[in-house]
């Protein structure tokens, strides 16, 4: 499995930005590793349903009112750990 340098890596996702937010229609497992304890993620954690994906959404919480909350969450929670920028 190829990675990205460390460079690039923290270019993307910096190390003192501890405030994330992932949003992901499907399962978040693999994305804790990228937001962090402060972070937060919005999934889907189940397979099975089946509609239009604007009608899923709503009924599963992938919505842009969630992903708000989310953000305000992480911000509070990044706000208690020391070097954080938000």
């Amino acid at each position: 499995c190829a990675k990205q340098d460390a460079a690039y890596r923290e270019s993307v996702l910096p190390a003192a930005v501890k405030a994330r937010v992932s949003v992901e229609a499907g399962l978040a497992l693999g994305w804790k590793e990228f937001v962090g304890d402060a972070g937060r993620s919005i999934s889907l954690e189940h397979f099975g349903a089946s509609a239009d994906y604007k009608r899923l959404f709503q009924e599963f919480g992938i919505t842009a009112e969630a992903v708000a909350a989310a953000a305000k969450d992480s911000l509070a929670a990044a706000s208690c750990q020391p070097s954080t920028i938000f």
